[in-house]
């Protein structure tokens, strides 16, 4: 039992660029869903709500706006063919 036993650590190597953004780049896409489930399961305000109604049209006939017609491109004139006999 003479030899003598190695605990250094093991040499890892320094991650590149591109691992360095993936990593990084999971943790902001992680960070991201949590608040897109926070926000959905959290109640909101009752005063945004107020604010997002004034915003709505109060009857139909002020929804309603003229549709454009479009020209009609695909119709084409049709050739005019004899008969034949």
């Amino acid at each position: 039992m003479a030899t003598e036993l190695d605990f250094s650590p093991p040499e890892i190597p320094e991650p590149t660029f591109m691992e360095n953004v993936l990593r990084y780049g999971l943790f902001f896409g992680a960070i991201f869903q949590l608040i897109c489930v926070l926000a959905i399961i959290l109640p909101v305000s009752k005063s945004h709500k107020a604010d997002s109604e004034s915003f709505e049209p109060k009857n139909s006939e002020t929804v309603k706006k003229p549709k454009a017609t479009a020209p009609q491109i695909s119709k084409k004139p049709k050739k005019e063919t004899k008969k034949k006999r």
